[in-house]
C-alpha cells in the first residue's frame, strides 16, 4: 500500500435524522484536509453504513445522529462492522450527544465524540494523529 494514499472517510447519517448541514460542512472540511471523503445521504440503516465502508474501504467512520437514537445506531455500526471483519475501522460520532452518554459509546467501541461547536481542525487534528490507512 502506498504510503501517500488518502485517508479514505465514509460520513453517514443514521436513522431518521434529517439535517444534514453539519454533517455537509465536516464533509467539506475534511476534504480540504486532503481525506478522501464518502457521504452516504441522509436517512441510512447502520447495515448500510457498513455496506458502504466495507465496499468503499474505508479507514474511518463518522456518524452524526440528533434525534435522539445515537445510543443504538452508533453501537449497532460497530457491532456489524466488527461481525464483518471490519472492526479495525475507526469509528467517530457527533451531535446531539448527552455527555453523560459518552462513556457508553466509548464501551461500545466509538473512538471519539464530537459535539456542536467542536471546530472542524480540532475534528481534523485528531483524525490525522489518530487513525491510518489501513
Amino acid at each position: 500500500m502506498s504510503p501517500e494514499r488518502k485517508l479514505r472517510v465514509l460520513l453517514g447519517k443514521p436513522g431518521l435524522d434529517g439535517h444534514d448541514r453539519g454533517i455537509k460542512i465536516i464533509a467539506r472540511g475534511f476534504r480540504d484536509a486532503g481525506f478522501e471523503v464518502i457521504y452516504t445521504g441522509l436517512h441510512q440503516n447502520p447495515e448500510q453504513i457498513v455496506n458502504a465502508a466495507i465496499q468503499e474501504d474505508a479507514d474511518l467512520v463518522g456518524l452524526s445522529c440528533l434525534s435522539g437514537a445515537h445510543l443504538y445506531l452508533f453501537g449497532e455500526v460497530v457491532k456489524q462492522l466488527r461481525e464483518r471483519g471490519a472492526g479495525d475501522v475507526t469509528v467517530i460520532v457527533g451531535g446531539i450527544i448527552p455527555a453523560e452518554d459518552v462513556p457508553a459509546l466509548k464501551a461500545a467501541g466509538i473512538k471519539e465524540v464530537f459535539f456542536p461547536g467542536t471546530p472542524i481542525q480540532t475534528m481534523v487534528d485528531w483524525v490525522k494523529n489518530n487513525v491510518k490507512p489501513l
